[in-house]
């Protein structure tokens, strides 16, 4: 068993493959003290001295008269508030009786389970009770009856600790929940750096490392989504570590809303981590004997860099959170008719589009934004989810069918959460709209945000979608969301209930596409927020496959897809071929290179495929063979990171190996040209030292592999002094090598 309680020692033992968390009980009044996490220790003997009891200003029992001193270096395991710890607390509450906001928690009990149970209408990661021990420590506090439950779950096949808390009202009168954490860790003095991903439209998820000082570093969103600018995630890293080598600690939040993730830096140098939901914003009211689930963070800890840590998160999410019979799957090769048309098309125009693409090997054509209501423009119809048959020039089952009789498949674009004030919808029910009586609406692209915290909302939004979805042979649908949630009232909830709003609209939100799921179960859903907006890792537990980006520059993508492959595994990001010059940027690159670069993620094509060059057309059905040859590798790989172009402005590398069969892709791409250059040194990662390696140069061109006969290098050669890569002629130019194992 990976969990185990040392009882003679007071001491909780977890284990995962390559690393080992400690918990202590400190004192007889009980308090949970975080003791050690790391490297994976075979013998725990005198952990407990980490916790520094025996050293002043020692623990309350022994030395009462100063209580505050211990309560303010103490390493919580789930902090406290109000009661001497000074640091960032994990939980904050106001009880109707007295106003009063103190918490301080002690040990009540424990249990340890095989398994991990459901997270109720949230996403979390699963397994069955081989693959999965979890631990559930159960604290109170004894002034104002809170209990609070500590979950704790161990994969077998997973450097990863789920950590979640469920908080219970004990008392006999409601409390107002004002904070709620979902993890808290205290660890030990050190000069750590902090790595976090930051950004904006079209430039999501850009990496950023910064010394982490005294005081307070946080990263965070109140736009009711987890947002284009800031990330759920953040990770700590030893001064020395890189890619592959030295201390990393990740962690990340599976939630889809208004977060707060902070590391604090004490007078004494230990570190506090505390992630969890919005304190902002956020006031939730407990009646006595109701609970509160708050939303899951997944620990990770690597001591071999980067690499470990991406390597961990990558494994967990495609074992133990992605649920769709998608994940192994190659995903159909679609055309998305936005870039091409916008909102100036027809039947006719999407058939030529749809026929032309079918010649090419394309599989699916997708219907994007203008499909329905009166939406000519992006100013109006949004929540009139009725199929325009005027526009369609027939039912969509009618242009569905014909789609399929050129051997394509068909989806559909929604934006189910909003609705603009020009609509059917809120002429019906204006107060279905969040918003604030009395103050004018804050819109964004013209539209306001539906209250899906109310059931009547959802029921009739997913009428209309099931409605349509039922009449045609619709195999995806991509949900957007492309405004943030402003104007925080809800006309369904009471005054003393208007601070559960944002989390009740995710709620509600995880609910309609659980349903959307349970009507349509073989169903592709690839969610989407302006681009890459709500691109975590509890959307993940609903679709596959999330929009990266709407920037496609071939560029720009680099450091967008290595931000996000950061954590996330290839499969999940939405990547196309778009036409130049890009419709973002206004960079023209090489049609090889922004097919190269979207092979890299679920790959489609964003334009007017009638419109392209006969040279750019050639291109294609070479680029889905590729893929489709290429999908597996790169879907089930491990990932490890060469080079990067945030770095080095002129060159990005990265390398996906199957162990199983002992193969690598090495994706390389030469940003800019440098003049009287010899050819790059890569030293690779993830092969096996004694084997040797036949090395070919793909050419998707070519649709071949060039073999150098003489080109067999030594793994260790290959890792330890590297390989050696010629340098292309020209700007923006991709290179992709296929190591063959041969000994």
């Amino acid at each position: 068993m990976s969990i185990c309680y040392l009882e003679k020692e007071r001491l909780f033992w977890l284990d995962t493959p390559h690393s080992t968390y400690l918990i202590g009980i400190a004192a007889k009044e009980g308090f949970l003290g975080h003791v050690y996490y790391g490297q994976k220790l075979s013998d725990v003997s005198g952990a407990l001295s980490l916790l520094r009891l025996s050293e002043p200003p020692f623990t309350p029992d022994v030395n009462d008269r100063d209580r505050s001193s211990f309560f303010d270096a103490f390493p919580f395991e789930y902090s406290s508030n109000g009661v001497g710890d000074f640091r960032e607390s994990s939980l904050r509450i106001c009880c109707t009786k007295n106003g009063q906001d103190a918490v301080s928690l002690v040990y009540k009990k424990h249990e340890i389970q095989k398994g991990k149970g459901k997270l109720i209408g949230l996403p979390a990661t699963f397994g069955s009770e081989e693959e999965v021990t979890t631990l559930v420590i159960t604290c109170e506090d004894p002034v104002t009856g809170i209990v609070v439950e500590l979950s704790y779950s161990t994969f077998e096949d997973a450097d990863a600790i789920a950590r979640s808390v469920r908080i219970v009202n004990g008392s006999d009168d409601a409390v107002y929940l004002k904070k709620v954490m979902s993890a808290c860790l205290d660890l030990e003095a050190r000069d750590f750096d902090i790595l976090t991903l930051h950004g904006s439209w079209a430039r999501e998820r850009i990496q950023e490392r910064k010394p982490l000082g005294h005081g307070v570093f946080s990263v965070a969103s109140l736009r009711g989504e987890s947002s284009h600018q800031e990330h759920p995630f953040l990770a700590l890293m030893g001064k020395d570590a890189g890619q592959d080598r030295g201390d990393v600690y990740g962690f990340h939040f599976v939630y889809s809303g208004n977060f707060l993730a902070m590391a604090q830096r004490s007078q004494f140098d230990q570190v506090r981590i505390c992630m969890g939901i919005h304190p902002e914003n956020f006031c939730w009211k407990l009646d006595p004997g109701e609970s509160f689930q708050a939303p899951e963070v997944i620990l990770v800890y690597s001591s071999e860099g980067l690499g470990g840590m991406t390597r961990s998160f990558h494994d967990l999410y495609r074992r133990h959170l992605i649920r769709s019979s998608y994940l192994h799957k190659n995903r159909p090769v679609l055309i998305n008719n936005w870039e091409a048309t916008y909102f100036d098309f027809n039947a006719e125009k999407l058939l030529d589009i749809a026929k032309e693409s079918a010649k090419l090997g394309i599989e699916m054509l997708v219907l994007d934004d203008g499909w329905f209501g009166n939406r000519f423009d992006d100013n109006r119809s949004l929540g009139d989810w009725q199929v325009n048959e005027e526009k369609l020039q027939g039912s969509l089952g009618e242009l569905v069918s014909k789609v399929n009789a050129l051997g394509m498949k068909f989806g559909l674009w929604f934006e189910p959460e909003m609705i603009s004030p020009d609509s059917k919808l809120y002429e019906a029910h204006p107060d279905w709209a969040i918003q604030i009586q009395g103050r004018r609406a804050c819109r964004a692209r013209n539209q306001l945000v539906l209250d899906v915290t109310r059931g009547e909302v959802r029921e009739h939004i997913l009428a209309q979608i099931f409605e349509v979805l039922h009449s045609a042979n619709v195999e995806y649908v991509k949900w957007d969301m492309n405004r943030p949630l402003t104007d925080l009232g809800s006309a369904n909830l009471p005054a003393d209930r208007q601070g559960e709003l944002c989390h009740r609209y995710v709620l509600g939100m995880y609910e309609m596409q659980e349903r959307l799921l349970s009507e349509f179960p073989n169903l592709l859903l690839e969610n989407c927020s302006g681009g890459g907006g709500r691109f975590d890792p509890g959307m993940l537990y609903y679709s596959p496959q999330i929009w990266c980006s709407d920037d496609t520059d071939a560029v720009e993508r680099l450091r967008i897809q290595e931000g996000t492959a950061l954590v996330y595994p290839l499969s999940c990001m939405g990547a196309h071929v778009s036409v130049c010059p890009n419709h973002t940027v206004g960079r023209s690159t090489p049609f090889a290179t922004r097919g190269q670069v979207a092979l890299a993620g679920t790959f489609g094509y964003e334009l007017d495929v009638t419109k392209l060059s006969d040279e750019d057309k050639v291109c294609i059905p070479k680029q889905i063979r590729a893929y489709h040859a290429l999908n597996e590798h790169i879907r089930e790989g491990r990932y490890y990171r060469l080079a990067s172009s945030l770095e080095k402005r002129d060159f990005d590398c990265f390398e996906i190996v199957r162990e199983d069969e002992g193969a690598a892709l090495v994706f390389a791409t030469q940003v800019l040209a440098t003049p009287n250059m010899r050819s790059r040194c890569i030293p690779l990662q993830g092969l096996c030292e004694d084997a040797k390696y036949r090395i070919y140069e793909v050419s998707l061109e070519k649709e071949e592999l060039m073999e150098d006969t003489e080109n067999v290098v030594s793994g260790g050669i290959l890792m330890h002094a590297g390989l050696i890569l010629k340098r292309p002629w020209g700007d923006f130019k991709t290179q992709l090598l296929y190591l063959e194992r041969i000994s």
